[in-house]
This record gives structure tokens, C-alpha cells and sequence, in this order.
């Protein structure tokens, strides 16, 4: 373990390595969900009528959704036996490498339908690769952070949402312009294809840290659970619920406010692709800071607090942000888009912290991993579906507002179950004595590794 000399310069080197890998990793899949609104439906599914292309488009995104749970499962067993660092290099690895091929995937007028499958196959492993980015970047920040400042150390790798979507939406905007009539032709797969140089960049930057105190501690102490699965099942099965609730109501408005509303605004507005991309670009960046200071005022004020006024703001927010778009104003479209991700930026930055803290260090990547994800499965993958479906339904944006409402509801009431935990030590196990070092514990109990 590191000496408390080494601690804030290991704490910085954790902190960079994780904001970087998750912006990469985000850059992936969220370049992914621009693609899948705004050039898949035309080359991987032109037979269908738009309504049905953008439906199957956001079906093949959905998937990557439902995978991510299954990748926190697979890769929070590993960041509990072996290691966040040696975890988390595997995770960025299988998400570069999916993202690199789906840029190489032939459209239906080359060879039909297998073009859909293939992008089926690849958006599974991003989700695989995301599923388990997550908690091993909150963690690697978090565990090597203060427990007074774990609000905002464990908000930096949030910020890797934000610097995703910029590099995406960025990526493509710029390659539109510069390919011009190409960039349905070949112009998109560029930003697909960068993924494996920017897979480089993390890879040498991870490479460079060190296992964070709490896990080294867990070794030696001789804490590790043999099936750290089946142990955060049995006792924190309710946690792990409410972590999936209390997200409802930043996930789903979350992806109708970035993904969706690119499809909204292109054919139901009728404005460009680039002006949309430029809006969700300049929203971005303003989360850059909003999700840290958020994580800081969870510190200062209590994570609930916090994260109930974005939970309330999401719904509140959500008949106004429609009435804006439905303007077709350039000014009043992009001060809806940038203000929408205010409240989910006030939910996002002190959630890593509210939903780590609630399981302890031996089954922290699992239970937070799978807690986390489990919302892609019932907010965060259906909702551009629900969104684009109640669109073509009933011709009106006023059901998709208050299917936003009723997801603020839901965690609301999420919120106030989920235990409290900010005041605990994430150091020391939660729920069995501290052994002095070189003490052995008995396996009957816990199986070590």
C-alpha cells in the first residue's frame, strides 16, 4: 500500500486515467446513438418507411443498452477478484475494438441484412465493455479520495459523459462538413475508425497507476469473495434495485435529450443535422462543469438534496423543453437543449458517490457495476424507443413529456428508500470488524482468493 506522501499525487494520476477512459469509452457508445439516429436508418435498414427504420435503428442501440448489466456483471467479478486497474484495461480494450469494427461494417446494399446483424454483434460488446467501465473508473477515483471530498472525486469520471458526447457529436459534425455529400457514404465511418487510436491513448495512460488502498487493503487483510456476485445478491439485492430507480429519472431524459432529439429535430423540425449536432455539442460542454460543482454541492449540502432537486427540475423541466423545440426557433431550440442537461447534470454528479457508497469495498464493483447498468435496461435503452413510438402514435410531443414526468416520480420515491451512507468510511468493510494486518480470516465465511 502507498505511503500518505504518495496519496494526492496517486489521486491525481487515478483521476486522469479514469476521465480519460471514460470519455473514450462514452465516445463509443454515445457515437454510436448519434449514428443510429441520423445515419443508420439509411443504410442498414432503406427498405423500411422512416418510422420503422428509426424504430429498428434504435433497436440495435437498445441492445448495447441490455448488454451493459450482463458487462457489469462479467467485469465486477474481476474488478473484485483481481483488481479496478487490471479490470478496467480490459474493459477500454473491448469497447475500442468493437467501436473500431462497427466502422467497418458494410451497408444492406452490400450484403443485406448480415449489415444490421453484424452492427447487433458489435453494439453488444460495447455494451459489454461499458458495463464494466463504469464502476472500475468511480472506484479507481473514488478509493483512492478522501471520504469529506468523495462527492466531487468520485463526480470526475461523470464528466466523461459529457466529453463523449462532444467527441461524438464533435467527430461527426466535423466529418459532415468535410465530407460534405460523402459522409453517408463513407464520411461516418471516420469517427468509428479513430476509436482504436484514442484506445491507445488510454491504454498508456492506465497502464501508469497503481491498485487503489482499498482493494490492496482487502488483500491484505485477506477479504476476497470467491463469487462476489452471488454474496452482493444475497445481501444487497434492495441496494442495487434502488440504485437502478433512483437513475430513472436521469437516464431515460438523458438519451431522449442527446439521442432522440437529433431524430426530432432533423424530421420533425425540420432543421439540420449539423445545427442539432451543435446543439447537443454546446449542452455538452456546459456539463463539464456542472456535473463536478454538483458532486462538490453534494459534499456541502447532502447527496439527496442534491440529487432531488435535479430529480424534481427533470420534471418540471419537461413540458418547456418540448414547447422550446416545438418553436422551430434556432435560439429558443438551443437554450431547450443546453437547460435540459442542468438537471440531469445535478443528478449525475453526486450519483457515482450515492450509489459506490452503499455497497462495501469487497463487493463495491459488483453491487455498484450492476446497480448502475440495470437502469440501460429500463430507462436509459427504451427510451429513445418509447420516445420515438409515442411520436409517430400520437403526432404530439406532449406523451413524452410526461413519460419524463413519471420517471421523475419514480426516483424520486427511489430516492428517499435508498439507505444514506455519505458519512460512512469507504476504507473499512461496512459490516465486519477491521483485522489488524497479517490477521487471517476464516474461509468457511468468506473465501479468499
Amino acid at each position: 500500500m502507498q505511503a500518505p506522501a504518495d496519496r494526492p499525487a496517486q489521486l491525481r494520476k487515478a483521476v486522469v486515467a479514469s476521465v480519460i477512459g471514460t470519455s473514450i469509452e462514452w465516445y463509443d457508445f454515445f457515437l454510436y446513438g448519434s449514428a443510429a439516429a441520423l445515419v443508420f436508418p439509411k443504410l442498414f435498414f432503406p427498405k423500411s418507411d422512416p418510422l420503422a427504420g428509426a424504430l429498428l435503428s434504435f433497436g440495435t442501440q437498445a441492445v448495447g443498452f441490455a448488454a451493459r448489466p450482463i458487462g457489469a456483471a462479467i467485469f465486477g467479478h474481476f474488478g473484485d477478484r483481481i483488481g479496478r486497474k487490471a479490470t478496467l484495461i480490459v474493459t477500454l480494450l473491448t469497447m475500442g475494438l468493437a467501436t473500431t469494427l462497427i466502422g467497418l461494417v458494410p451497408s444492406y446494399a452490400s450484403i443485406g441484412i448480415w449489415g444490421a446483424i453484424l452492427l447487433i454483434v458489435f453494439r453488444v460488446f460495447q455494451g459489454l465493455g461499458v458495463g464494466g467501465e463504469w464502476g472500475g473508473s468511480v472506484l479507481l477515483s473514488m478509493e483512492w479520495g478522501s471520504n469529506r471530498r468523495r462527492g466531487l472525486v468520485a463526480s470526475w469520471p461523470q464528466i466523461g459523459v459529457p466529453i463523449g458526447l462532444i467527441l461524438g457529436n464533435g467527430a461527426l459534425l466535423l466529418v459532415s462538413n468535410l465530407t460534405g455529400s460523402d459522409f453517408l457514404n463513407w464520411g461516418w465511418r471516420i469517427p468509428f475508425l479513430a476509436s482504436l487510436i484514442l484506445v491507445g491513448i488510454g491504454l498508456y495512460i492506465r497502464l501508469g497507476i497503481l491498485e487503489t488502498p482499498s482493494f490492496a487493503r482487502l488483500v491484505t487483510e485477506n477479504r476476497l469473495v470467491r463469487i462476489p456476485l452471488l454474496e452482493v445478491l444475497k445481501r444487497n439485492w434492495k441496494e442495487m434495485v434502488l440504485a437502478a430507480l433512483v437513475r430513472v429519472s436521469e437516464q431515460a431524459p438523458f438519451y431522449i435529450f442527446t439521442s432522440f432529439v437529433l431524430l426530432y429535430g432533423t424530421k420533425t423540425l425540420k432543421l439540420s443535422n449539423n445545427f442539432m449536432l451543435t446543439t447537443v455539442f454546446v449542452a455538452s460542454f456546459l456539463s463539464l462543469f456542472t456535473v463536478p460543482f454538483a458532486g462538490y454541492l453534494s459534499d456541502r449540502f447532502g447527496r439527496r438534496l442534491i440529487y432531488g432537486i435535479g430529480a424534481a427540475g427533470i420534471g418540471l423541466l419537461a413540458f418547456p423543453y418540448f414547447a422550446a423545440l416545438d418553436t422551430r426557433a434556432a435560439g429558443l431550440v438551443l437554450l431547450g437543449v443546453v437547460v435540459s442537461l442542468i438537471p440531469h447534470d445535478l443528478q449525475y454528479g453526486p450519483q457515482a458517490a450515492l450509489i459506490a457508497e452503499n455497497f462495501t469495498g469487497r463487493l463495491r464493483y459488483t453491487g455498484a457495476s450492476i446497480g448502475y447498468q440495470l437502469a440501460s435496461v429500463v430507462a436509459g435503452g427504451p427510451a429513445p424507443l418509447v420516445a420515438t413510438y409515442l411520436l409517430g402514435t400520437y403526432k404530439s410531443s406532449a406523451p413524452i413529456a410526461l413519460y419524463i414526468v413519471g420517471c421523475a416520480v419514480v426516483s424520486l420515491i427511489a430516492l428517499v428508500l435508498i439507505p444514506n451512507r455519505q458519512t460512512q468510511d469507504h476504507n473499512v468493510e461496512y459490516d465486519e470488524p477491521v483485522m489488524a494486518p497479517g490477521a487471517h480470516r476464516p474461509t468457511t465465511a468468506w473465501p479468499s482468493g
